[in-house]
């Protein structure tokens, strides 16, 4: 990826996923998850990366922020949805 999708809402969806670098975020209505991993290397690449997940961050800590958030949160993990198209 090399710009960061501006249609990512944080929290607003089930849908939404990012990839930067070998890092997933997946958007969640009660939790964003990251899977993976990323380098940020020393040069011109690794700046951009740094960039766009500071970005990233930046909405969700804004987004938090501006919520009315419980103390904390019950995680449902997500189940197995049977394949539509099978």
């Amino acid at each position: 990826m090399s710009e960061l999708d501006l249609e990512f809402m944080p929290f607003e969806n089930e849908s939404d996923v990012l990839s930067i670098g070998q890092l997933t975020i997946e958007n969640r209505t009660d939790r964003i998850t990251f899977t993976g991993g990323i380098d940020i290397t020393c040069d011109k690449a690794g700046l951009t990366q740094a960039l766009e997940l500071q970005t990233l961050l930046n909405e969700v800590v804004e987004r938090l922020q501006s919520m009315d958030l419980p103390e904390k949160v019950i995680l449902v993990e997500s189940g197995m949805v049977k394949n539509p198209f099978s």
